[in-house]
């Protein structure tokens, strides 16, 4: 991966992110450089700044083809501001009286601009343990009951994240995307305060059985898959262990025990915090311990039944290559193992440095949701 920063992984990492996505509608190249060229690497706060900084002027902007009547203009501004805020709530402590703030206008963005898209997305609430998990559903142009993917992201990520890049490749593909804010993430966890859990499958059966119910007339319902990304690779795998009425399983980042890739780490972790604030975890030490029941050792993994893909960068730095090798010996359906090679584009975590090595593994979810 190129890194901005010599020598410094997780803020080099994040600018590699932006520029992927800045091809999806996420952003622009040299706004993004901008924002780069004003951080300092060793200061956290200035990270903060730079993006918040870019991403109140985008937002403004937006605002202002708004009142203007220029909404396609409005919403291609929107998306970019969304992804910039977003970028800056990510690292933002949880006392930080901003980092709620930044979330919910960074939401607004992503809303504004669906309003205006030409296809426009269906927003839902899936009820869920007296409050609910918010998403939406990305369906492909012209295609009559297409088949359909349901999705969760990572860690504390955002359901909005899976448009750029994730959902128009599945939709290009004649595959819908209900992406959603599972436990532990986006308005799920900031807003109505559902913290994650090992037992993902109960969140993504809840969203199955309200889609079966629901979206009969968007959706083939006799055809939905279950994926994720990042962390999300290991729910997406608890999903379709419990669930075996997915047609297919999709795990973009493989994670064979979420307590293997924390236990060699400590609270200084830059993503410490986050993972206690998921886990509502009041040390470092309870999360290590939480953490002990996010695994797919002991027979789990031997559950999946579905057809599954997985997808890993051979030099991911953040869940190391040996969990896709570790799920791929222990799952026993017809699956298939991709491994980006260390020294190529694209072998970093969830392919972040190169979206077009995920085309391989879109085109087999395709084809077999539709046979």
């Amino acid at each position: 991966m190129w890194h901005y920063f010599p020598g410094q992984y997780m803020p080099s990492y994040q600018v590699n992110r932006a520029l992927t996505q800045a091809h999806y509608g996420g952003g622009e190249f040299a706004e993004i450089l901008e924002v780069a060229s004003e951080i300092d690497p060793s200061n956290r706060e200035s990270f903060n700044i730079a993006w918040l900084k870019k991403g109140e002027q985008v937002y403004d902007l937006g605002e202002n083809f708004e009142i203007n009547n220029s909404f396609i203009s409005a919403s291609r501004t929107y998306l970019r501001a969304f992804n910039y805020l977003r970028t800056a709530e990510f690292f933002m402590e949880l006392g930080d009286d901003r980092k709620l703030s930044t979330y919910l206008k960074a939401r607004e963005a992503f809303i504004r601009a669906i309003k205006y898209f030409k296809n426009k997305p269906l927003q839902v609430e899936v009820p869920f343990e007296g409050a609910f998990l918010p998403g939406y559903l990305f369906a492909p142009e012209g295609v009559k009951n297409p088949p359909m993917m349901i999705m969760f992201g990572g860690l504390d990520s955002l359901a909005e994240e899976l448009y750029f890049g994730i959902s128009q490749h599945l939709n290009e593909r004649g595959i819908a995307l209900l992406a959603m804010d599972g436990p532990g993430q986006g308005a799920s966890l900031r807003l109505n305060h559902i913290h994650s859990r090992f037992d993902y499958e109960v969140a993504g059966t809840a969203v199955l059985d309200w889609s079966l119910a629901n979206l009969k007339d968007h959706v083939d319902t006799t055809s939905i898959g279950i994926g994720a990304v990042s962390m999300g690779g290991y729910m997406a795998a608890r999903c379709a262990a419990f669930e075996p009425r997915f047609k297919v399983c999709m795990i973009f980042g493989a994670v064979w025990s979420y307590y293997q890739v924390w236990a060699g780490r400590n609270a200084k972790h830059p993503l410490a915090e986050i993972v206690m604030h998921i886990m509502d975890a009041a040390s470092f030490e309870e999360v290590l311990e939480k953490l002990k029941g996010y695994t797919l050792e002991n027979g789990i993994a031997e559950k999946i039944s579905m057809p599954t893909y997985i997808l890993h960068g051979g030099d991911d730095r953040q869940n190391f290559v040996e969990h896709a090798y570790n799920v791929d010996k222990a799952l026993i359906c017809e699956h298939v193992l991709e491994v980006i090679p260390k020294e190529e584009s694209g072998s970093q975590h969830c392919c972040v440095d190169d979206f077009t090595r995920t085309f391989n593994m879109y085109d087999w979810v395709a084809k077999k949701l539709k046979e």
